[in-house]
């Protein structure tokens, strides 16, 4: 079995640092809980596709994946340290935490959480 969390980041990843709203979203289940930036958690793919069409063209992400975790063949999950960037020298490092599942085939996006690291901790 290939692993999960790096073959779905790395689709996550080229649609992200490519601005793919839609391959972003499709990465995702149709019931989808996702929590970005902002304290709100969103649902669904329409929801993922509105937050991802928000953000600047400009920014791309450096993934490092933690730790991959296997339930049966259709849930896996996982942890990953990721750093959004853009050329102005901006970069938020953050913890993502996925779980994902088989669907249609593919494994999708069923939820996911990021929480920003801060120096000040």
């Amino acid at each position: 079995m290939t692993d999960p969390m790096r073959e779905t980041l790395d689709r996550w990843k080229a649609a992200f640092d490519g601005h793919q709203v839609d391959a972003m979203a499709d990465l995702f289940t149709p019931d989808a809980l996702f929590q970005g930036f902002g304290p709100e958690v969103h649902a669904g793919r329409d929801a993922v596709r509105a937050y991802y069409e928000a953000v600047p063209d400009d920014r791309t992400a450096d993934v490092t994946v933690l730790t991959t975790y296997a339930i049966g063949d259709q849930v896996a999950g996982g942890f990953a340290d990721v750093v959004f960037r853009d050329p102005t020298g901006w970069a938020a490092p953050v913890h993502l935490s996925l779980v994902l599942r088989r669907d249609e085939g593919a494994w999708r996006i069923h939820q996911y959480h990021v929480s920003r690291i801060s120096a000040e901790h």
